[in-house]
């Protein structure tokens, strides 16, 4: 259990979504020219999530119309939920498909399985590859140290996952980023009131995810916003 004095607290300020955009940028795309996108959407779909889920299902589609210029991006939806429930869809690039599998979700209560997420997102890597992992949950009852040795070789397979924290649970805010840092991806927190704070960051990771960091810097150029910032940090 980690030390709770040196645990993050509060919700996310304007700073660190600053941060977060640029480590997404600043992070490396392993991915060749004309490919298109691979992205895992994981997501806690135990009771507490069902608001979040439900504005989820609004935004993924959103993510797939930025990333069509840019060659396109495959996504698989995973979750947990319930009692030792772990589901993960097929990789589609339509997003009516998992618009389709979201809306036929619903919550059930039930401890975290983060660990699930990240051993799936390890065997999917290697068999082919995947570009980044996008994980939305606000709590961890699970074995950091162990989580830990799970993100470490997700890293060193070059995949970044970045996390999303809804809420100010402060073991979970700490695990959430021990994991982005061994990833090499990031971490940012939210609340109900910044939903489109969220919109944004999760667009933001899908463009970086199909296009690399030139497609993000354009992206940001166009959508201003907490997305501009970006832009010019990138430049200096």
């Amino acid at each position: 259990m980690p030390d709770k004095n040196k645990l993050p607290a509060g919700r996310s300020s304007r700073s660190e979504v600053d941060a977060f955009l640029q480590k997404v940028a600043a992070t490396p795309v392993r991915k060749a020219s004309g490919e298109r996108g691979r992205l895992i959407f994981a997501m806690d779909a135990t009771a507490s999530r069902q608001a979040t889920w439900d504005r989820a299902c609004h935004i993924q589609s959103e993510m797939f119309m930025e990333t069509a210029s840019l060659g396109g991006l495959d996504v698989q939806l995973t979750y947990y939920r319930g009692f030792g429930e772990f589901e993960a869809t097929t990789w589609t690039s339509d997003s009516s498909v998992l618009l389709k599998e979201m809306t036929s979700v619903y919550c059930l209560a039930g401890e975290s399985q983060l660990s699930k997420v990240l051993s799936h997102a390890i065997t999917e890597t290697k068999k082919t590859r995947v570009d980044a992992l996008v994980f939305v949950g606000d709590c961890l009852e699970e074995d950091v140290d162990r989580l830990g040795r799970q993100a470490g070789e997700l890293g060193l397979l070059g995949v970044p996952a970045f996390m999303f924290h809804e809420g100010d649970d402060p073991v979970a805010a700490y695990g959430f980023q021990q994991i982005a840092k061994l990833t090499n991806g990031a971490c940012c927190s939210f609340d109900a009131h910044s939903a489109q704070a969220l919109k944004e960051l999760l667009k933001a990771v899908a463009v970086y995810a199909a296009g690399g960091r030139k497609a993000l810097e354009s992206y940001a150029s166009k959508r201003g916003g907490v997305i501009k910032r970006i832009s010019n940090q990138m430049r200096r």
